[in-house]
């Protein structure tokens, strides 16, 4: 009678056991849709299959570093197979097994290799969205089925392969079974890292004897060897200092672009990460934070918005145009010494307001002679300020046309500016548009020009 269809070739007796290949599931083929073995009907015919795995020899880890499959990888197994729905989180895990997370993901990927776990649906990580967990089917690989030659069948031939039964088992197959049925009721615990302390040290011996002295205050002595040369080992070594860490590629780029933005204006609000991947070239040269701040200072400012748009954008090339120390160096001396320059030309434009006299009579005889000085001003009608092209006297003005001027100055300050580059003295500007228009006006020329 011909097998039915869907079913697995089984070993029968006095036949030769078909080879079986090498446990390696693809990515590709670790989902519900691809796999080519057949959905678990309870745990416990999973773990009978992850004990067949373990002990057939036919998987190995692709990855070349990681733990390998072992009790962990079991421990790992029950937990899932304990779920009603298997839709277990790296998390969950590694606090119930009190291992890492890496470790757990490590041992998943073995389980799905191993054609024993498959995707239902695949879990998402991305920020700022709800974390889920993925959703797996406890699979048995076709290869054990094979290896113990159980018999399948599908029994609606619509439905995906991945539905089929088992139905028979070889006469062969029987003896494994039992055994691999014996290790899935047994509860694996996962071996914890225990140091043993040695017989007698735990505690204080107590003294057995007739003897008053006790051994506890008795200090051993050394021998006449090292007594004679003047050697003898310190029980307790004095602890070198530990070395400082010298930083890596990437640390120094950090360093560098955290030097930057505290001291580059305009790179204060910039992310260190995203700066420190821009100065990534001048880094690995060896530049220093003055080297770049030099290089920038010669640069032309584009139209960037953002700071480190910016800066890559200036440092374009930097690493290939200045590509020795001695180049850096003297770029470096001429970038301070036009920096020297610049304050010196500011400290020459700071006007020094003197103080007043300290001395009474000195403050008297200065009182006076403002006195005499304003007095004279206000006798003198040849006063005249510009206006419209017209001299004409201060006193002479209609005080609706000097309220006209106030409120134009008052509005645009650069008349004030003019009038006084154009002759008018300080003291008339003070009479006709106030003393406090005047102040604001020189405040505001003063910062433009050090600017």
């Amino acid at each position: 009678m011909s097998a039915p269809s869907g079913d697995i070739p089984c070993q029968r007796t006095g036949t030769q056991a078909p080879a079986l290949t090498a446990l390696a599931v693809p990515a590709a083929r670790q989902w519900i849709s691809e796999t080519t073995g057949r959905i678990a009907p309870d745990a416990y015919s999973w773990m009978q299959a992850v004990h067949w795995v373990g002990g057939s020899g036919l998987y190995e880890p692709s990855r070349s570093h990681g733990p390998k499959w072992g009790p962990t990888t079991v421990v790992i197994a029950q937990e899932m197979s304990a779920l009603a729905e298997c839709r277990p989180g790296v998390d969950y895990l590694a606090r119930k097994l009190g291992v890492a997370e890496r470790t757990v993901q490590y041992h998943l990927d073995m389980l799905r290799e191993a054609g024993l776990l498959v995707y239902r649906s695949k879990g998402t990580r991305a920020a700022g969205r709800v974390r889920l967990a993925s959703v797996f089917e406890r699979v048995i690989p076709v290869e054990f089925d094979q290896a113990l030659g159980i018999r399948t069948v599908q029994r609606d031939e619509a439905a995906p392969a991945y539905t089929r039964v088992p139905v028979g088992i070889a006469e062969q197959g029987r003896t494994l079974i039992g055994k691999l049925a014996k290790k899935a009721a047994r509860k694996v615990r996962r071996k914890r890292s225990r140091t043993r302390r040695t017989a007698g040290l735990d505690c204080t011996p107590m003294q057995v004897g007739t003897s008053t002295v006790s051994s506890t205050g008795v200090t051993p002595l050394p021998s006449e060897s090292k007594l004679a040369s003047g050697k003898k080992s310190s029980p307790t070594p004095k602890q070198q200092k530990p070395k400082a860490r010298k930083l890596n590629q990437v640390g120094r780029r950090y360093q560098l672009a955290r030097e930057l933005i505290s001291q580059v204006p305009w790179l204060g609000n910039a992310s260190v990460a995203r700066i420190a991947w821009v100065v990534r070239h001048v880094a690995d040269a060896g530049w220093s934070v003055d080297e770049v701040r030099a290089f920038l200072a010669l640069a032309a400012d584009p139209e960037a918005r953002r700071p480190s748009a910016l800066l890559a954008y200036r440092l374009k090339g930097a690493h290939l145009l200045w590509d020795t120390n001695a180049k850096r160096a003297a770029a470096v001396d001429a970038w301070r010494d036009c920096r020297k320059a610049t304050a010196g030309r500011h400290a020459e434009w700071e006007v020094q307001q003197p103080g007043p006299p300290s001395s009474r009579a000195v403050q008297r005889l200065f009182a006076e002679a403002a006195a005499a000085v304003d007095a004279q001003l206000l006798d003198d009608q040849h006063v005249t300020v510009v206006d419209a092209g017209t001299e004409l006297a201060l006193e002479d003005l209609p005080r609706d046309v000097v309220i006209d001027m106030r409120a134009a100055a008052q509005a645009d300050l650069t008349l004030i500016t003019a009038a006084l580059e154009t002759g008018m003295s300080e003291r008339d500007a003070r009479r006709l548009y106030t003393n406090q228009l005047v102040d604001r006006a020189l405040r505001t020329w003063k910062e433009k020009t050090y600017v």
